[in-house]
């Protein structure tokens, strides 16, 4: 509190930013006697977390506090100098789910920005990195690939905090704002949230709990083709599937390919909303058997050239996968038919290099 004491505060949350004791951060700051909370700003799904993916959110006024929401994921996606006439300093605090394409981390990078530009303070608050800070896979995001669901060249599944990612953008990404990050106390880097003994929050709607975090950055590539990631049912990224895919012939080549740490069981779902609404698809279950072996990535690969070899007439790409994936070499070798292992192999030399850069903004240990 010692850095915002005396100070007019615009805050950036959502309903993961609270307090050890479940107390919003709204709330904390907007009740304490040192502190003027003048501005809030909501992400995507809105400062409550309640909107769905890839849905403007307007700004508004806040009922319980009076105060101006000013939304980042509407007409801007950065504050502008209006909305920080009168904040003295930006606090952000979100949760993440550690895949490159969730848009939070680009949120921060942006009120990093134009805290810069309008030189005025930012305080980070960390928060764990759900599905750990060891493991990092998948391709790192190539140039003319940037977007707001990949700003930077990290790599699919990055192992970073919100907090060592703001050092990471705002020193070898050039941001250079006023950056201070209020780090995690007992966490490792080895940990999976449910280790933290900290309560779930759902970061947006479609991630109720760790277990869909934890598939998330492989099978959040799969909104990049037409096959349902199982939005709009109780299990958005576990089930997925098409009405043009058979589920048992499915899951049988997913398992032949002995994926480690994974199984697929052939399953029938109807979304009520986004892909196929109202209609039955047939998919499979991802159950992920141990999530230290688990690789997402090389799983949601797997599935999408799976999918794509049972019903090659049916399966289309959309024009976003290569900014998901960040590159265009990946889907065409996958039309080609190269086995997913190899091109697993093509990404490694990136991935050694972003190791390099990320070593020297981790704040944690093992």
């Amino acid at each position: 509190m010692d850095l915002l004491a005396g100070k007019r505060v615009g805050l950036v949350t959502n309903p993961t930013g609270r307090t050890a004791a479940g107390v919003s951060d709204i709330d904390a700051l907007f009740r304490h006697p040192d502190v003027r909370l003048t501005a809030l700003f909501g992400p995507e799904h809105g400062l409550r977390g309640n909107a769905e993916n890839g849905v403007a959110v307007d700004s508004t006024t806040d009922s319980a506090t009076g105060l101006p929401i000013f939304s980042l994921y509407g007409t801007t996606r950065r504050p502008t100098s209006a909305m920080l006439k009168n904040v003295d300093v930006l606090v952000f605090d979100i949760g993440d789910v550690g895949a490159r394409f969730y848009t939070f981390a680009s949120t921060m990078a942006y009120v990093m920005q134009a805290a810069a530009a309008e030189k005025k303070p930012v305080i980070v608050l960390d928060r764990p990195n759900p599905i750990g800070g060891d493991a990092v896979e998948g391709p790192v995001l190539e140039p003319g690939q940037e977007s707001f669901i990949g700003l930077y060249p990290l790599p699919v599944r990055h192992g970073m905090t919100m907090g060592e990612l703001a050092g990471l953008f705002n020193d070898a990404f050039g941001i250079r704002a006023n950056l201070t990050v209020v780090p995690l106390a007992n966490w490792r880097r080895g940990m999976w949230y449910d280790q933290t003994e900290l309560p779930w929050v759902r970061p947006s709607p479609n991630i109720p709990d760790l277990a869909t975090a934890v598939v998330y950055p492989g099978a959040g590539l799969i909104e990049a083709t037409n096959v349902a990631e199982g939005r709009g049912t109780p299990t958005p990224f576990k089930n997925v599937g098409a009405p043009w895919l058979d589920g048992e012939h499915w899951a049988a080549a997913l398992n032949a390919a002995a994926l480690a740490g994974v199984t697929f069981e052939p399953t029938r779902f109807t979304p009520i909303n986004n892909k196929f609404a109202g209609q039955s698809c047939g998919g499979v279950k991802i159950s992920v058997t141990d999530r230290v072996q688990f690789q997402p990535v090389v799983a949601g690969l797997t599935l999408l050239a799976s999918a794509r070899a049972l019903a090659p007439r049916a399966f289309t790409w959309e024009a976003g996968f290569p900014l998901m994936i960040g590159n265009t070499w990946v889907q065409q070798r996958i039309d080609s038919g190269v086995p997913i292992a190899e091109i697993a192999q093509s990404w490694q030399p990136g991935l050694k290099s972003f190791l390099t850069t990320r070593e020297k903004y981790l704040l944690y240990p093992a």
